[in-house]
């Protein structure tokens, strides 16, 4: 299957970029598909997910490549209303769908579970109390979060991260009693999206923002920055949103201050409070 013989493969491109930049032809399948139709669903229908679905779906998140082979994460599937709330209330910002959705999931760098193997041969485990450890856990769950997300597509499902639980790590830690040295990454909302209220495909910057060859290209950053910055603003009137400000403004502010960082200013003090070394 190759891109040419594809009109749909075409239109997926077309809807990712927005740019008008021709794109050379390539192999496609629906795996590509799949990923490249990818958007976010902020509403839900109120239909669970199939008996077996979650579980077939984690088999997918641990197929995804690991550090060492140490799987250090893990995840909590969320279905109760009042601990949704608790959730909704961290994230802030009127995210209605972490109440909507019928599964959240909390992923984790786990760190805790590699202590226990340590004990079980009598180790002691110095290498924990590094920050490169604490990394590792949250790569394996980002990279396990994803697979998830790729597999809940092709069935029909839709999802949206909830990056905001960052913002008070403590609390999440608390409700979901989390032992020392497990670190709350995102949450992720899943389920069937609410055909009244569709998700669309948003623009990214054009690839050659992002791919270099040999050798970083600081030449290519201000240029396509700029034009996305005018694909971003028609795409906002297209769909009726009133953004305050061009994405390089919204993106600018986002990272100005410790202010903008919603609470996630005190990150490293919240984890070492939560057992974590960071040397």
């Amino acid at each position: 299957m190759t891109f040419d013989s594809l009109p749909s493969a075409k239109a997926l491109l077309a809807a990712r970029y927005q740019s008008g930049i021709e794109l050379p032809g390539g192999p496609w399948n629906e795996v590509i598909a799949t990923m490249l139709n990818h958007r976010s669903a902020r509403a839900y229908k109120p239909d669970p997910l199939p008996q077996g679905t979650l579980e077939r779906l984690i088999a997918a998140a641990q197929s995804a490549s690991t550090s060492s082979n140490l799987q250090a994460w893990s995840v909590v599937a969320i279905e109760d209303p009042a601990s949704k709330q608790v959730l909704y209330e961290v994230a802030g910002s009127g995210q209605r769908h972490i109440r909507q959705a019928p599964l959240v999931l909390v992923w984790l760098a786990d760190l805790h579970r590699l202590e226990v193997v340590a004990a079980s041969r009598n180790i002691k485990p110095e290498a924990l109390s590094y920050i490169e450890m604490l990394l590792v856990g949250v790569i394996d769950a980002a990279l396990a979060a994803q697979n998830f997300v790729v597999a809940a597509e092709s069935l029909g499902l839709g999802t949206v991260y909830i990056g905001s639980l960052r913002n008070k790590i403590d609390v999440v830690a608390d409700l979901l009693k989390l032992p020392p040295q497990v670190m709350p990454v995102f949450g992720l909302c899943v389920g069937y999206p609410d055909p009244s209220r569709p998700g669309t495909i948003r623009p990214r910057l054009e690839p050659g923002a992002v791919l270099h060859h040999e050798t970083y290209n600081r030449a290519v950053q201000l240029p396509t920055i700029q034009r996305y910055d005018k694909i971003m603003n028609a795409w906002y009137a297209e769909q009726g949103i009133k953004a305050p400000d061009s994405w390089t403004g919204q993106t600018a502010r986002r990272i100005e201050n410790a202010a903008s960082l919603s609470g996630r200013d005190i990150m490293h003090e919240l984890l070492l409070k939560m057992g974590f070394g960071l040397r």
